[in-house]
């Protein structure tokens, strides 16, 4: 497979490896009700959740650098993303986007906190772009599930085929899905251009998925539905279908002429179902009268199978799904005032994506967040439909609070006055800024929470999802594939795996692991116990 050469390539492939697990700090709560902030004497850091369980509510709004935050939520979301929509920048050379991911080499280094400057002045700003896109890219991928979509906004002509090429790359071209176009502009960007040069009215969103052999398609939106099946019919939406057929020639045959709802073929025509499949129908309400023809009621489960999955349009018009123009204005009348948001993905777009790959209960990521569109749409689509679709916002730059968290509080609680009141969406959301790293060097950071460890640890070890153990097995973290898992940790002591920490091991399990801060028993009591040592903080992975 061909595969793409940069400055500063062979110093990125394995960053993602580097980069610590942090810990996400919860600084408040927010629903209809209002914000309720984390008190000042509450655990500064909970688990890597994000804290409390009965005040969580799985919408997450992150503030901080996104591959921080991707690594922190891996522990949690590893595998359960259904559904990612980037818009990184694109790179056109008018965004002014900082490189300033700590890479420990001197060619990378050079690059920290320089702007990235326009083609001219800034010639390695491809080889940076590039650098900051791929450790991203990596970690998306491990969050993603094995039947999830990624969908990637990008702009002709600047780094789509770089791209395209390194999302070959990470996620395997067999698992490219196609590209799709969206009518981001119907109006010349300037005069000089509009007389000159060629007018791009189109931006393209990429679409991948993790594994091809998991694809099924893509699911039947509402909006499909009414356009395909526009009839009301006993169940629903449905279309009707003729089923009379000519019995000219070959096609003549008698057994095919009985009643169907009374009435028998017109002359010169035969029944195309046979009576049992008749009968059958004409129980199930599925055979109708209409304009005087029997004609069959088609469903959507009758053609694509129930929650069956079919293809949809690849582009996205801008009468339809708005352009970046309207995206903006809508953002603005949300806020009641200029953003600075010059370019902004309208709602309308990416719902029109959302709904054709996730369902009800999907986990909704976007690590480019901006203002907050994707939680945007995700919290109309359930207010629309009764869903209980998540979202997972990541926003580098100040304005994650007053504008990403703000816009979707105000989504939730409604905004605007008199004729233009929108009405509240309802929902919640937690916000979480960044917080320490899990290891202090090559020690456990013991500022941490020992719940926060042990989730740790038992994601490093499983890669499954945490949950309480048993309270009257105080050290067992869980067991997985026929393994139990025991992290004997206790702060400010020293912790060491002997006869008398056998005697807590309480876990019927094929094979134990077993972290201590040492151990006293023989390698020989070790392999008849089925006990594999793990010490503390040595034999802990960095992933």
């Amino acid at each position: 497979m061909p595969t793409l050469n940069w400055a500063g390539k062979d110093k990125v492939l394995n960053h993602h490896l580097d980069v610590p697990v942090r810990v996400l700090e919860r600084v408040y709560h927010f629903d209809e009700g209002g914000a309720r902030r984390t008190p000042p004497d509450a655990s500064r850091h909970p688990p890597l959740g994000g804290g409390q369980k009965e005040e969580s509510c799985g919408n997450m709004i992150v503030h901080g650098d996104n591959l921080a935050a991707l690594k922190a939520l891996l522990p949690r979301f590893e595998g359960r993303v259904d559904c990612i929509y980037i818009d990184p920048p694109y790179n056109t050379g008018n965004e002014g986007w900082v490189y300033n991911d700590n890479v420990n080499d001197p060619q990378i280094r050079k690059w920290l906190g320089e702007v990235v400057g326009k083609e001219g002045e800034d010639f390695s700003r491809h080889d940076k772009w590039l650098c900051m896109m791929y450790p991203r890219l990596k970690i998306l991928q491990k969050l993603l599930s094995r039947d999830g979509y990624i969908f990637l906004s990008i702009s002709f002509p600047h780094e789509e085929a770089h791209l395209r090429l390194i999302c070959n790359e990470i996620f395997g071209s067999q698992n490219f899905i196609g590209e799709l176009t969206w009518e981001s502009t119907t109006q010349p960007s300037n005069a000089g251009a509009a007389k000159f040069g060629l007018q791009q009215k189109v931006e393209p969103i990429l679409c991948y998925i993790k594994d091809r052999k998991a694809y099924h398609g893509f699911y039947l939106s509402q909006k499909d539905v009414e356009k395909k099946y526009p009839h009301l019919g006993n169940h629903g939406a449905c279309r009707f279908e003729i089923i009379e057929k000519s019995d000219a020639g070959g096609y003549k045959r008698d057994s095919m002429k009985f009643q169907i709802l009374g009435q028998y073929p017109r002359a010169g025509k035969r029944w195309q179902i046979g009576e049992d499949l008749a009968r059958e129908l004409e129980r199930m309400g599925k055979l109708e009268i209409v304009d005087g023809i029997v004609k069959r009621a088609i469903y959507p489960e009758d053609e694509v199978g129930k929650d069956a999955l079919v293809p949809f349009w690849s582009h996205f018009g801008a009468k339809e799904f708005g352009t970046a123009e309207s995206g903006k204005n809508d953002l603005n009348e949300i806020m009641g005032f200029a953003t600075g948001f010059d370019t902004v993905k309208p709602v309308g777009l990416i719902s029109a994506i959302l709904e054709h790959v996730c369902t009800k209960n999907s986990i909704v990521l976007d690590s480019f967040a901006g203002s907050g569109t994707t939680a945007h749409a995700v919290l109309k689509m359930n207010a629309e439909d009764g869903g209980n679709r998540r979202f997972i916002l990541v926003e580098l730059m100040d304005y994650a609070e007053n504008i990403t968290a703000e816009r979707v509080k105000r989504v939730i609680r409604g905004y605007g006055s008199g004729d233009k009141a929108v009405a509240g969406t309802g929902g919640n959301f937690d916000f979480f800024e960044l917080g320490p790293s899990l290891m202090d060097g090559d020690a456990l950071n013991e500022a941490l929470s020992v719940e926060t460890l042990r989730e740790y640890v038992w994601w490093t070890e499983t890669h499954a999802q945490y949950g309480n153990a048993d309270p009257k097995d105080p050290y067992l973290l869980g067991s997985h594939n026929g393994t139990a898992y025991y992290f004997c940790y206790e702060r400010g002591r020293t912790v060491a795996l002997n006869r008398a920490l056998l005697r807590k091991i309480k876990a019927k399990a094929e094979s134990y692991v077993v972290f201590a801060d040492t151990c006293l028993l023989d390698e020989a009591t070790l392999r008849r116990l089925r006990i594999t040592f793990k010490k503390i903080p040595r034999d802990i992975a960095r992933p």
